[in-house]
């Protein structure tokens, strides 16, 4: 006679001790939302408040939450997210390519800052490869600084252009950089061949998404964009997958094809009924899985170590490095932006917590930098976030810009 037993899932749920810490994580992701809007006048990054809340609830302070593998999945789930909408801003933001191209040449002066300080900080005993110092020390959280740039009113500005060009190269590079190094499977070479190889294939799918548009199948992905059917959606999901699925297979770590998932989604997104579904899938994304990632990032951060003498002071040299490294490419926006506002780039490209977060995770799990060195590398990447936007803000604003400066800003964003 057939029989029916729940999930495993549900069965956790049910289990006391783990359906605890299932609520916990959510209470956090709430509670993490709400607190950084508690004040009008003082807005937090969500994100660090996710993180401090997921030190609160764990083993480090008041232990009533356990990391088990139900959490750990779904936590895996929000990571492959947080990498997929990166991939989806690039191609959102509609960056002008002087602007990319511009925002490449600088984050390779960042990057190779960041081996010199990688080399250094390797040397001197930190224990972390080269390699994912430079990286981390040259990321951007752009997807934390687009909305501090749009209520401060610099967004349209030539320096929110430039914070732009910035960050997409800090989100996009560091990326493909990790994935590659990371992978390690076939040597050097053979990687870069593959790395074509899978860009080619995500181009193909990217000419797809523009073209190739069946007009039934149009009709179904308007027709469900608000029914229960959700058709576009529910594909999107699975570009998610697949794009990750064959990344694993070709070798590459997953983060780089959650990346180009995002951008391939973003191309395809690009209509009216695009942005219904984008609000659709950031609520996926930001409204649960996201979060749970950055509540167990903090319930496994080793507060212990950072807390030493030690590892502030480590924490202090990470982020003195993470201004000098990213800062440094704002030197090649100097002419066109001026010395003040030159600087105010500066201290917003050294904004970057979400994808040091991430690759600390990564970098942990293969072995390529200790849990102590991490713990100094994201509260360095959690100071910067609460205060080099407040910083480049203040230096950055004052007069407006020059007559026609703001106009031709918005003129190039247009035309791209």
């Amino acid at each position: 006679m057939w029989s029916w037993s729940p999930p495993p899932l549900l069965l956790a749920v049910l289990t006391r001790h783990e359906g605890r810490s299932l609520m916990l994580v959510l209470a956090a992701s709430a509670g993490g939302a709400l607190l950084s809007r508690i004040h009008r006048r003082i807005v937090l990054p969500t994100v660090v408040i996710e993180i401090v809340l997921g030190i609160v609830i764990g083993p480090q302070a008041l232990d009533v939450a356990t990391v088990n593998p139900y959490l750990t999945f779904l936590a895996n789930f929000g990571l492959v997210f947080l990498f997929f909408f990166a991939g989806l801003e690039v191609i959102e933001k509609r960056v002008p390519r002087a602007a990319v191209v511009r925002g490449t040449a600088g984050w390779g002066i960042s990057i190779a800052l960041g081996g010199l300080a990688g080399l250094a900080l390797h040397a001197f005993g930190v224990d972390a490869e080269w390699w994912l110092l430079a990286v981390a020390l040259a990321t951007t959280a752009l997807g934390t600084l687009v909305p501090i740039l749009a209520d401060a009113g610099i967004l349209p500005t030539p320096l929110g252009i430039a914070v732009l060009g910035t960050g997409v190269a800090g989100e996009f590079w560091p990326i493909v950089v990790i994935s590659v190094f990371l992978t390690g499977v076939y040597g050097a070479a053979a990687e870069v061949i593959l790395l074509v190889v899978f860009g080619g294939l995500v181009a193909a799918a990217a000419a797809v998404a523009l073209r190739a548009r069946p007009p039934r199948v149009l009709q179904v992905l308007r027709e469900t964009i608000h029914t229960t059917g959700q058709a576009a959606v529910r594909i999107s999901v699975f570009v998610v997958a697949a794009l990750v699925s064959l990344a694993v297979d070709v070798g590459f770590d997953f983060v780089l094809g959650a990346f180009a998932a995002g951008l391939v989604v973003g191309l395809a997104l690009g209509s009216p009924e695009g942005e219904v579904v984008r609000v659709r899938l950031e609520g996926i994304g930001f409204g649960f899985l996201i979060p749970i990632y950055f509540v167990v990032t903090g319930m496994n951060f080793d507060l212990d170590s950072l807390l030493t003498a030690s590892g502030l002071a480590l924490a202090g040299v990470f982020l003195v490095f993470l201004l000098v490294v990213r800062g440094a490419s704002a030197l090649l926006w100097a002419r066109d932006l001026g010395r003040r506002r030159a600087l105010a780039l500066a201290f917003f490209g050294a904004t970057g917590l979400p994808l040091i977060v991430a690759i600390v995770g990564i970098g942990d799990g293969r072995g390529a930098v200790s849990p102590s060195v991490g713990a100094s590398l994201i509260g360095a990447g959690m100071i910067s976030v609460l205060a080099f936007p407040l910083i480049g803000g203040r230096i950055g604003g004052g007069p407006p810009s020059p007559p026609g400066t703001v106009r031709e800003a918005d003129t190039a964003v247009a035309e791209y």
